[in-house]
């Protein structure tokens, strides 16, 4: 049995692989890294545990003391020059996000291909994998609830809507109103961007976008390339580089 842990700005991922598949799965807000404990109570004493962190120093020593006290085999991911057949192209390897790594490393155990991993979450990441499993660069933005959010706190005029909420913005090509507007623009930044990525690996054969991330099912029907939803991608990849120890 593995434990995957995904500990990112906005969330706690986590999943428990038998080794086939996964046989559970759940999350918490980050604020609440210490209710992990109660979850950990049911893995079994000494279970092996991987994680990545981009949640800071203080969150990732956290998790771990309260999984050490399970007796847990703890390893933390960090990005590397090379792992499981992807290899890292980024000036200093080390200094790639730790869940960009996790993603890269999931999605060439899914994809032989060429593909364009986007993590869409508090931040929108898009990373070039090309056919041979060389990581080829990537860019960062903010994400979508990100974007609204700055438009609202940085404009005496711009309200902040909330997704799903009649009357509170919604996707439209030609937006006739304020809400709208922000709604469909913030959309158009995501997709453009992604977009604009792709098309440096859209004439490779089968090349492909995997989406992962809080926001990608909202991302997907609007972007017009070839995609495909992986919800654990992070997960996986953990799962993938614990296999390989």
């Amino acid at each position: 049995m593995i434990v995957a842990i995904d500990a990112g700005n906005t969330r706690i991922k986590w999943g428990v692989h038998d080794g086939t598949r996964w046989t559970d799965k759940g999350a918490l807000p980050t604020a609440d890294a210490v209710l992990l404990s109660e979850t950990a109570d049911e893995w079994p004493a000494g279970v092996r545990v991987v994680m990545c962190n981009v949640a800071g120093a203080a969150v990732g020593q956290k998790v771990v003391a309260l999984l050490a006290e399970r007796r847990a085999k703890i390893t933390v991911l960090h990005a590397s020059e090379a792992a499981c057949g992807v290899r890292n192209a980024y000036e200093q390897p080390g200094q790639l996000g730790a869940d960009r790594w996790a993603a890269l490393i999931g999605a060439r155990g899914r994809i032989a291909g060429a593909c364009l991993v986007v993590c869409a979450g508090t931040a929108t990441t898009a990373d070039l994998l090309d056919a041979t499993g060389q990581f080829r660069g990537g860019v960062i933005l903010p994400g979508f609830d990100l974007m609204r959010a700055s438009l609202a706190q940085n404009t005496a005029q711009l309200p902040l809507g909330v997704p799903g909420v009649p009357g509170e913005g919604e996707f439209r090509s030609a937006p006739r109103n304020t809400m709208d507007a922000i709604f469909s623009g913030c959309l158009h930044a995501q997709a453009g961007a992604i977009e604009r990525m792709f098309a440096m690996i859209a004439g490779e054969p089968g090349a492909k976008c995997l989406l992962t991330g809080g926001g990608a099912r909202s991302l997907a029907p609007h972007l017009s390339i070839p995609r495909e939803l992986a919800d654990n991608l992070i997960l996986d990849g953990l799962v993938r580089f614990a296999v390989s120890l």
